[in-house]
């Protein structure tokens, strides 16, 4: 077991063992990411409805709560911020980590015990939460980093870089199946996740594999990384 994989179910050893057990065990079960979100539509159809859901949610996402925290915002630099997340957005990222599309060995184990309405009801908790910037005032790089997310990622994750369920395509994209949406919110992030992201995209590693992101984020001088990252991290 890794070091940070101690780190994190710790505090929550018994409950992560037994659902590590129960993903060993084949006990896990395959989701459908449509019918997840068209359930969590539904779920956030009217006041009544949506304040279940939030309730229901909350219990859910107990065992996340131990490295995402209670209301989203993350216990540890390198794990994301979820609250104020797009649900689309995490319902689509939770059904990557079920396939291996994206790769975390611990997110990858942990993930499969959660159901369709698991999922759905921990997507609309967490999208709900208020979010609160990991860099409380931007640094005097981050109008330099603000010029290249407008010009490389605005266009995607919005100008305030709270996310989209559906990004226009440009001529060609349609073409080439560019894949576009959700885009997630990333205002408020965590610096270091952040920084850990672009240098996934950037390197080519193989945990994050996205095209699109590879080609903005490799446009981005080295120098300008962290600056682009502080700005990022400054949005509410």
């Amino acid at each position: 077991m890794r070091a940070t994989d101690r780190q994190f179910i710790t505090p929550w050893f018994g409950k992560c063992l037994l659902l590590l057990a129960l993903c060993g065990a084949g006990q896990g079960q395959a989701t459908d990411l449509a019918a997840q979100i068209d359930l969590a539509k539904a779920m956030n159809a009217t006041p009544a409805t949506r304040s279940s859901a939030l309730a229901e949610g909350k219990a859910n996402s107990s065992f996340c709560a131990n490295c995402h925290g209670v209301t989203g915002i993350s216990k540890y630099p390198e794990v994301p911020n979820l609250a104020g997340q797009n649900p689309n957005y995490l319902l689509t990222q939770m059904m990557k980590f079920e396939t291996g599309a994206r790769k975390d060995d611990f997110m990858q184990r942990l993930i499969k015990v959660l159901g369709d309405r698991e999922r759905a009801t921990v997507a609309l908790y967490y999208s709900d939460a208020p979010v609160i910037p990991s860099v409380a005032i931007p640094g005097p790089m981050a109008s330099k980093g603000a010029a290249h997310f407008n010009k490389l990622c605005a266009r995607c994750h919005g100008e305030q870089a709270r996310g989209m369920d559906v990004v226009p395509l440009l001529p060609g994209e349609q073409a080439r199946g560019a894949e576009i949406v959700p885009v997630p919110r990333i205002a408020g992030q965590q610096a270091k996740y952040l920084r850990i992201s672009f240098d996934r995209y950037r390197s080519g590693s193989g945990e994050r594999v996205y095209a699109l992101m590879t080609g903005a984020t490799s446009q981005i001088p080295a120098a300008d990384v962290d600056a682009v990252i502080d700005y990022i991290a400054s949005l509410k």
